[in-house]
């Protein structure tokens, strides 16, 4: 095979040169759910994924790219999300980029969010900043104690 032996190493460098390729912001792609590929259910992952396939099941993870030929069909909860593809459920990330051949049919949230003309998108769109999205903890009052309110109200 070609793959092993050391006299067809420009495959290899091919190969090499292709995934050295498809970085995004300083990270290699470590998943791709390629264009044969449908997966039923629930997926979750961290770096960056890209979907070229058919998912039928909500998505949470950091960073998607979604091709002109994936599909989702489920809720997706992300960090960054680049749309080329088809949506059918909500979207809430921190940064979408919707290009011009993506469908997005549902609720989106985004704190930033960018819109190439010809990009569809149908449902309700709206924009949250991140102190919207991490609400802050309200500091707790206890009640005191009963020793205490005896010893506080006035004597009689």
């Amino acid at each position: 095979m070609a793959l092993f032996n050391k006299e067809d190493s420009t495959s290899q460098q091919t190969t090499i040169k292709s995934v050295k390729n498809v970085k995004s912001s300083g990270e290699v792609i470590s998943s791709i759910i390629s264009t044969d590929m449908r997966v039923t259910g629930e997926m979750s992952f961290k770096g960056k994924a890209r979907v070229d396939g058919v998912i039928e099941g909500n998505i949470k993870g950091e960073h998607l790219v979604l091709s002109e030929s994936g599909k989702v069909y489920g809720d997706i909860d992300l960090v960054t999300l680049i749309c080329h593809g088809s949506i059918e459920g909500n979207v809430k990330a921190q940064k979408v980029t919707a290009h011009a051949s993506s469908s997005i049919k549902g609720n989106l949230v985004a704190t930033s969010l960018t819109v190439e003309s010809g990009a569809q998108l149908n449902g309700e769109v709206s924009s949250s900043s991140q102190a919207q999205q991490q609400p802050k903890s309200q500091p707790v009052m206890t009640a005191p104690k009963p020793e205490q309110v005896k010893k506080d109200l006035p004597k009689s």
